[in-house]
């Protein structure tokens, strides 16, 4: 196959619902193009996830974004997703512009005020168009909600404004994908659907010679080519929401520790955990409920978007109790970092509807006060007696221990991705298992995604998709 290196018509992502596989299928592409020769940046003009991490630059993007740029190899910036909502006081939203927090909106000054960030979003996209033969764009929920579509960023937006082929992306798990196809293409603006380049029917349980007749019904009757059929695969990596979360598979063949995660209301940072769950030897539980802790080996209590809520929903719901008299060992990460301090103060309403202060749980003889300028770092730390690459993402602050501590069954810190680093997360399970081996998590990640990608593209037509935009 001749490579052309001219530059290439961009693509767009389309879910005809929300969870059908775009980030997934955003990343597969873009790594199929790039394999061939192509330089291939990933894109997405809005993301709303409390799921974020800290970019080269020193910005912050959602993780979805970030985790593509991560297999494709390229520098990650806040150009790659200009627009991040995360979860604000009240009905508002924390409002995350070219990587800088803007302000907290609530959400109907949100789409009164969207005609504002479109320039945001122009300048970022021209940006990695200049740089990159072409960009995959994630699309964001359904194209088609009616009510919404001028106001849609990532969809009718970059679609329109920049012509961009369409790649439609059907869940056939969910039920009705053939009224989710039909009805999402004969919805769209006649401009958008005619640069449908096709659909991907995703997470096919089974035969898929089963799905033959489909094929012919969505290709001759619906007038839609079915660029693939893809196998449901599970994917431990890049969580990029709750609803991800939840799709996790484990199977822990060798079991020697039981973590529980304690899973409040608005947790953040469900990747800390990837490596937990990847590994036979770790059996993980996400705990949303006052469940007995006695049974578990270690505690973490993960990062959080709204740390005082989520400290008092702890209280409301009595595991506030049982962390409190746990015998075993505990970590925290960020927000559960802030939780462990004597108190939490929030002078500034930046969390809350109004200034709070909120008792914690006193194992750390500081108090944590939010400050407006949000702490985004990115670094090799020196921390736990080991060099851990990780980031940092919060507003919480305080005088004595502004990166860790760390006392008898306790260890808490700011730094996210501490699980990654395989030194340290081995010699802390041993040290609580003796019997404990570890393994190499990067080694499992780069297996993982390239057996991934090579599995879907064998189901793919790539040539009908160069054919396409080239």
């Amino acid at each position: 196959m001749k490579i052309n290196q001219n530059k290439m018509n961009n693509i767009s992502i389309f879910g005809t619902s929300s969870d059908a596989g775009k980030s997934t299928i955003t990343f597969v592409i873009a790594k199929i193009l790039q394999d061939l020769g192509y330089k291939v940046a990933p894109f997405k003009a809005q993301n709303v996830s409390n799921n974020s991490h800290v970019c080269d630059d020193g910005s912050e993007i959602a993780i979805a974004q970030y985790f593509q740029s991560e297999v494709l190899g390229v520098e990650t910036s806040y150009h790659l997703n200009p627009i991040l909502l995360k979860s604000g006081r009240g009905s508002s939203a924390s409002l995350i512009v070219e990587g800088k927090v803007v302000s907290n909106k609530d959400v109907l000054e949100y789409y009164r005020d969207l005609d504002l960030l479109k320039p945001a979003v122009k300048r970022c996209f021209d940006y990695l168009d200049a740089k990159y033969d072409c960009l995959v764009c994630e699309g964001a929920g359904s194209p088609v909600e009616l009510n919404l579509m001028d106001k849609d960023l990532s969809n009718i937006f970059i679609g329109t404004k920049y012509n961009t082929k369409i790649i439609l992306v059907a869940d056939i798990e969910k039920g009705g994908v053939f009224a989710s196809i039909w009805g999402v293409y004969n919805l769209l603006p006649e401009k958008l659907r005619k640069n449908v380049i096709g659909v991907i029917v995703n997470k096919f349980r089974g035969d898929l010679s089963l799905f033959d007749e489909g094929i012919r019904i969505i290709e001759e009757d619906f007038k839609i080519p079915v660029l693939g059929v893809l196998p449901y695969l599970p994917f431990n990596l890049g969580f990029e929401d709750s609803a991800s979360l939840k799709n996790f598979v484990q199977h822990p063949r060798n079991k020697k520790l039981d973590i529980a995660v304690i899973s409040y209301p608005h947790m953040s940072n469900y990747n800390d955990f990837e490596p937990l769950i990847a590994d036979e030897e770790v059996f993980v539980e996400f705990v949303s409920s006052n469940i007995s802790l006695e049974k578990f080996d270690l505690v973490i209590l993960p990062g959080s978007k709204l740390v005082i809520k989520d400290l008092k929903w702890l209280k409301e719901t009595g595991l506030f109790e049982q962390i409190q008299n746990y015998k075993n060992d505990i970590c925290a990460i960020c927000g559960g970092y802030e939780m462990m301090f004597n108190f939490l103060d929030d002078k500034y309403a930046l969390e809350n509807e109004q200034a709070v202060k909120e008792q914690g749980f006193g194992l750390i003889d500081d108090i944590i006060v939010f400050e407006k300028e949000k702490i985004l770092e990115k670094k090799t730390y020196d921390l736990f007696e080991e060099k851990i690459e990780g980031f940092e993402i919060h507003h919480g602050m305080c005088e004595q221990y502004p990166l860790s501590f760390e006392k008898e069954s306790f260890k808490g810190t700011f730094v996210h991705g501490i699980f990654d680093n395989n030194e340290f997360r081995t010699k802390y399970f041993k040290a609580i298992k003796p019997d404990y081996n570890g393994f190499d998590f990067q080694e499992y990640k780069k297996q993982t995604i390239d057996s991934f990608i090579s599995t879907l593209k064998a189901k793919l037509d790539v040539n009908h998709i160069l054919k396409s935009i080239t």
